[in-house]
């Protein structure tokens, strides 16, 4: 299952662009996940929109999340739900989710990593890796020492998120991380989907460099 290229939609960082438009082109871009991430619409318009984007991503085999609602996430159809450290536990989220429905997690420490993995998580993000002005909530970057301690503590993939660029991509990858997710550093470009298209070009590229030296 690959994470090298994870893309987190914002309207408001994409100049007004719907959500729905945004996944179009990072798909076209290559992306190899989409999270729907919208913190404002109600209920009823959260699962239209999801229901569009699991039309967008499932005619590509690309993967889709939904930020925070897994209620939204099981009624569109989604691949799986990504979850903050102060949403619904791993553990009861598992309980009521389908056979196969991926779990992702937000985690700031090996610690909190450490309990993702043994709860029942599929993947972890490292959120947020360096500072970012994308997510206000996001609080101070760990850097890269945690991200290489989180990546050797547990067996799951490890995406880091938060001020990535395509210039810090390579030593993300080096450190250990599975891939990145990306909000501004995509969909705040002029051309999203050769943005896209440029960083799953340089995650490849940092991957294989890995490959080599080990």
């Amino acid at each position: 299952m690959a994470y090298d290229l994870y893309v987190i939609t914002d309207p408001a960082i994409a100049r007004g662009m719907p959500h729905g438009g945004i996944a179009h082109r990072v798909v076209e871009g290559g992306a190899d996940a989409v999270q729907l991430r919208d913190k404002t619409l109600p209920g009823r318009d959260l699962f239209a929109v999801a229901c569009e984007i699991r039309e967008i991503t499932e005619e590509s085999g690309v993967l889709f999340f939904v930020n925070d609602r897994i209620d939204i996430a099981l009624a569109a159809g989604a691949d799986g739900v990504h979850l903050g450290q102060g949403d619904l536990p791993v553990r009861e989220a598992r309980s009521i989710s389908p056979e196969g429905l991926i779990i992702g997690v937000s985690v700031g420490s090996v610690s909190e990593a450490v309990a993702a993995e043994s709860a029942g998580a599929d993947y972890l993000s490292l959120s947020p890796i360096f500072s970012t002005t994308s997510k206000g909530d996001a609080g101070p970057g760990h850097g890269i020492p945690v991200l290489q301690a989180i990546c050797a503590s547990v067996t799951l993939p490890v995406i880091a998120i938060g001020g990535i660029t395509p210039w810090n991509v390579p030593e993300v990858i080096a450190a250990g991380a599975e891939g990145v997710a990306v909000i501004s550093a995509v969909i705040a470009q002029e051309d999203i989907t050769a943005a896209a298209r440029h960083m799953k070009a340089i995650i490849r590229d940092s991957k294989e460099r890995v490959r080599q030296i080990r």
